[in-house]
């Protein structure tokens, strides 16, 4: 769909990032029409997200661009944690096979090359417009939409707008929305290496967290021959020199020489912790960096853009399509901000603490805190999986019961595929077959009993929360769990409340 001087649009979304393109392609795929513009003409070619997980991948496959991504993946290794004494204290792992949303759940991946993927699979979808290399200047709101004026003098009017344009989001300074800080303000250098075989023998064949006083660093393997350092800074050292060529090399003499690999990217970064005020100022939303922004111990910060935005789209497509009406369609648009802040706020509280063990700079606490967590374990180190760490929604539209707000699995059918691919992504009602409950108009139903999986993963989710079926959002959150008639029809009873 070409850009004209004047374009009435559905949504327009400005940043084309990995979360609006994900937004992009998801209610392009939906039929709603899309604008979207970038102030940079391509893709930005240096890494910045390293780690994926296997809600994102199950969203790439609701895209149709698994399988172009995968090769541009490999498993994340486990993260192992050293103590003051360089004594093994921690060990994070991922959660074992069959794995429940069908992919690893864990992995590293190389940004550049996936973001092409994405860009090009958007470009040919025909409901959507791009506008790479134009900037966005200035936009206004009223009742009925929202219009943006860009460089060219161009002009796009939406019924609602999406800002994904980064943490420093002219979109959210200009609706006067400020950051909620949560206490986390670090300085940094991140470093990417291109390692030779010479060096590679030289480094650890596991990610690894130095939770060492003098300086906290954490290495992660990436793909093929790419490693990351992230390096704490002391308040001492200048950010911009810690970034030369130089200094970055005597940051890594540990580790590597000059001739072990090529510098790929060096640069000073400060780790923030912080969550928009609100994520809607009335047709205007914020996702992405534009929204929040965490420390990367845990790798979290693509993810949690690209879950905001598998979050907005299938709500935005309700009301845009008039599955949701009036006032019902307010409260679907504004449980949005509910459910992602609130979710963002406990991610990046935990991923905070994972930092704070990291980061101990005092070596009597940092002593303290080995000796407590090898205390913990009986002094052999257990495997902790990454996915534990994930908080479920606490608020927004679920309906209290087990397992509600949790992620819910996507089993392998008998036949082999995986369940969405075998009926897409509606509201579904997935049971075991003990519960028969008369299903409402728009609901799909996934019978196991009579529809089988060939893994597990459904069974051993229902038996952990001894429930007998749920009802599944489009976005895969469970929006409530049943055990029996009653249960269903309470749950069936108070989804209607939601969309009359």
């Amino acid at each position: 769909m070409p850009i004209h001087s004047e374009t009435q649009v559905d949504v327009a979304i400005v940043g084309c990032g990995p979360a609006g393109v994900v937004l992009a392609t998801l209610l392009g795929q939906a039929g709603i029409r899309v604008h979207i513009c970038d102030r940079l003409p391509s893709v930005y070619e240096i890494p910045r997200a390293i780690s994926l997980d296997h809600e994102i991948l199950r969203i790439f496959q609701q895209m149709g661009v698994i399988e172009q991504v995968m090769p541009f993946t490999e498993p994340f290794t486990n993260s192992e944690f050293f103590g003051v004494d360089g004594q093994l204290i921690r060990r994070m792992t991922m959660v074992q096979a069959p794995y429940p949303q069908g992919y690893t759940p864990s992995v590293v991946f190389s940004q550049p090359p996936v973001e092409r993927i994405l860009r090009e699979h958007v470009s040919g979808l025909p409901h959507v417009s791009m506008a790479m290399g134009l900037a966005m200047t200035e936009f206004s709101q009223d009742a009925n939409g929202v219009s943006l004026s860009y460089e060219d003098s161009s002009q796009v009017h939406a019924r609602y707008a999406v800002a994904c344009d980064g943490g420093a989001s002219a979109m959210r300074d200009s609706l006067g929305i400020g950051f909620e800080d949560l206490d986390f303000d670090e300085p940094w250098l991140v470093v990417d290496v291109l390692v030779n075989e010479k060096g590679l023998a030289k480094l650890p064949k596991t990610s690894v967290q130095y939770c060492e006083p003098d300086r906290p660093c954490t290495l992660v393997i990436g793909p093929q021959n790419h490693r990351r350092w992230e390096i704490s800074l002391k308040p001492e050292e200048d950010p911009v020199q810690a970034a030369t060529p130089e200094a970055t090399w005597k940051f890594l003499s540990r580790w590597l020489t000059p001739e072990d690999g090529e510098l790929w990217r060096q640069s000073s970064y400060r780790f923030h912790a912080l969550v928009a005020e609100r994520w809607r100022e009335g047709r205007v939303f914020l996702a992405g960096d534009a929204a929040h922004m965490q420390p990367p111990f845990l790798g979290q910060g693509m993810c949690q853009g690209v879950r905001d935005v598998a979050n907005l789209a299938w709500k935005l497509t309700s009301v845009l399509k008039g599955d949701v009406r009036g006032m019902a369609a307010e409260k679907l648009l504004d449980s949005y901000g509910e459910e992602r802040k609130a979710h963002v706020r406990e991610l990046t509280s935990r991923i905070k603490g994972v930092g704070a063990l990291v980061c101990e700079r005092n070596v009597d606490k940092a002593r303290a805190r080995d000796s407590k967590l090898l205390a913990e374990c009986g002094g052999i180190v257990k495997d902790t999986p990454r996915q534990d760490v994930l908080p479920a929604l606490t608020t927004g539209l679920i309906f209290p019961s087990p397992g509600a707000g949790t992620l819910f699995p996507q089993p392998r059918m008998n036949q082999g595929q995986l369940m969405d691919h075998l009926i897409g992504y509606p509201w579904c009602w997935v049971t075991d077959g003990t519960v028969k409950a008369e299903i409402p108009h728009g609901v799909t139903t996934i019978d196991l009993s009579e529809e089988p999986e060939s893994e597990g993963v459904v069974a051993l989710w229902m038996q952990r929360h001894d429930v007998h079926a749920a009802l599944i959002r489009p976005d895969h959150y469970v929006f409530a769990s049943a055990t029996n008639l009653a249960d269903a029809q309470q749950l069936f009873e108070n989804w209607r409340t939601h969309f009359n």
